[in-house]
């Protein structure tokens, strides 16, 4: 994938979910690129080193304790993801 520059959130931009009243914050790296696609059988996360970074802090932040179950985020194309990116949600599930 030819990385351009990237339509994600600033490192500055911060967005919040408040959940059971606790509130989780997602940032991103200064940066990030992160690409997502569906080849059929497979899902292609492509990503420079500050998505990869970014991402790996979105699954942290999802993952901390307290985090309720059914927390999840929402990326997509121009909202988080490189342009003609599939959507992505990243949810927290504790149930087995």
């Amino acid at each position: 994938m030819a990385l351009e520059p990237s339509l994600a959130p600033s490192v500055t931009t911060h967005v919040s979910t408040v959940a059971d009243g606790i509130t989780r914050a997602f940032t991103w790296e200064e940066g990030a690129r992160i690409e997502v696609r569906n080849l059929g059988g497979e899902i292609v996360i492509e990503a420079n080193a500050a998505g990869l970074k970014t991402l790996a802090s979105h699954l942290l932040t999802l993952a901390q304790d307290g985090t309720p179950d059914g927390t999840h985020l929402h990326l997509e194309e121009n909202n988080g993801l490189e342009e003609g990116s599939v959507s992505l949600v990243l949810e927290r599930c504790d149930d087995e």
